[in-house]
């Protein structure tokens, strides 16, 4: 569907519980924002001491975006600025709006906003402010 966003958030070598958490802090952030629901797929939830977990389905969000037209541009302002104060840790992430995917990981500061701002206007409304 259009309107939804489905984030997976990875990090190398990182313990379940890691993403786990870092999934967590990114989804309360997208809570603030004017979007109409942000879900975390399942498999968010680890049980402690767990280590036969799917690591790929932890960082799993599911953001529905609504009916703004700048909701898109909200949460990738939010997951970029979000992944730019993550200094202990280097998230991967997968973002994915019907058939467009981005990939992004290991990318500098500028090459993640010229991505990021590409991908919003790919999927902006015509004659929508990106």
């Amino acid at each position: 569907m259009e309107n939804e966003l489905h984030i997976l958030l990875t990090e190398e070598d990182a313990e379940a519980e890691r993403v786990a958490e870092l999934t967590g802090y990114l989804r309360e952030e997208l809570l603030e924002l004017d979007v109409d629901d942000v879900t975390a797929l399942p498999g968010g939830e680890v049980p402690p001491g767990a280590r036969a977990v799917d690591v790929t389905q932890i960082g799993a969000l599911l953001v529905t975006l609504g009916s703004s037209a700048t909701a898109l541009n909200q949460v990738m302002t939010v997951i970029r600025s979000w992944v730019g104060r993550r200094h202990d840790a280097h998230p991967s992430l997968h973002l994915q709006m019907g058939d467009d995917v981005l990939e992004v990981s290991q990318a500098t500061d500028e090459q993640v906003a010229e991505a990021f701002k590409v991908f919003v206007q790919r999927h902006s409304p015509a004659g929508a402010e990106p």
